[in-house]
């Protein structure tokens, strides 16, 4: 009888069985970033920089809280550099998974003007199968693939298709990025029109959006739904996120909730006073505990539900 291979996480460093993950996850971050439209540096994490801020960030957590993996969501058009990325995997001994799509609108480089969404698909599955650049490193997920408003613009509706076509042909996930947490079900309509399993998608920005009934109808649909701004006070404080989650928790969809800081500015950094990559587990998580969540579901949050994510994997194929 032949057995199906264990799921495989692609990571900047090479394949990595999903069970050799044993601690937790960052389901959405950035290592290095270039969102700089205004011209003042603040939307930056340099490579020469920051880089060892962020190195020694991640190394503390795999030593304090046993972090195992960082999905890195920088792709085209956002500054990504995956031979850094790969540097700071190596020395802070913490799997990174790189990401490839196109951000939303404001962001977009310019091949996606004129391109229909088979040729993008074709640039991104290119991309997924070849590496990026002349550097060999593959990505391992879709993301963070962008729209803003409730509905997505013609060219970020573009993007969401190409990206499914691609994860459809490559079989990755597609991790979004919805714009203060709106138009996650026009975006999930879009992908999933093109095929695409609901679980593999992950809508994002999820606890910027006050709005339960959302959450629990994109979990109900199998996708998975990213609180992944946690420590980000200055849009969303920590204890509407805490309501929002313990009511998707209640309404029985635990399976399907990603957890993250979404660090995306030098100035969040620890070492610039900011709270850090590692505000989750230091802050938020004990905040979930004390209000009754135990450590199986926090495991499922922050270990299993990501490998799944990522790989597509069952439930009983993650081990708790």
């Amino acid at each position: 009888m032949n057995h199906p291979a264990p799921p495989t996480l692609r990571t900047v460093t090479g394949d990595l069985p999903a069970g050799s993950v044993t601690g937790p996850a960052l389901a959405h971050e950035h290592l290095v970033l270039d969102l700089d439209h205004k011209g003042d540096g603040a939307a930056v994490l340099d490579p020469d920089l920051h880089t060892p801020a962020v190195t020694t960030e991640l190394t503390a957590l795999r030593e304090d809280f046993g972090l195992g993996l960082v999905v890195e969501l920088t792709c085209r058009g956002m500054g990504r550099d995956v031979r850094a990325l790969a540097r700071i995997a190596r020395d802070a001994g913490i799997a990174v998974v790189a990401a490839t799509g196109w951000y939303y609108e404001p962001f977009h480089t310019p091949e996606i003007d004129d391109a229909t969404v088979e040729e993008l698909a074709r640039t991104l599955v290119a991309e997924i199968d070849g590496g990026i650049g002349a550097t060999g490193i593959r990505p391992g997920v879709l993301g963070e693939i962008g729209s803003h408003g409730d509905t997505p613009t013609a060219p970020e509706a573009k993007v969401l298709r190409a990206s499914a076509r691609a994860a459809l042909a490559t079989g990755l996930s597609v991790a979004t990025h919805a714009q203060l947490g709106r138009g996650g079900i026009a975006q999930l309509e879009l992908l999933t029109g093109e095929g695409l399993p609901a679980h593999r998608v992950s809508i994002g920005h999820q606890d910027l959006l006050d709005d339960p009934a959302v959450h629990v109808e994109l979990a109900a649909s199998g996708a998975y739904v990213a609180f992944d701004t946690v420590g980000k006070d200055g849009y969303q404080s920590d204890g509407t996120r805490l309501r929002l989650l313990l009511a998707l928790i209640e309404a029985g969809h635990a399976d399907r909730i990603l957890l993250s800081c979404d660090i995306s500015r030098h100035g969040y950094l620890l070492d610039e006073g900011g709270q850090g990559y590692g505000h989750l587990f230091r802050t938020f998580l004990p905040e979930v505990r004390a209000a009754g969540v135990d450590d199986d579901l926090i495991d499922l949050m922050t270990r299993r539900n990501p490998l799944r994510f990522l790989t597509g994997a069952r439930v009983e194929e993650i081990r708790a």
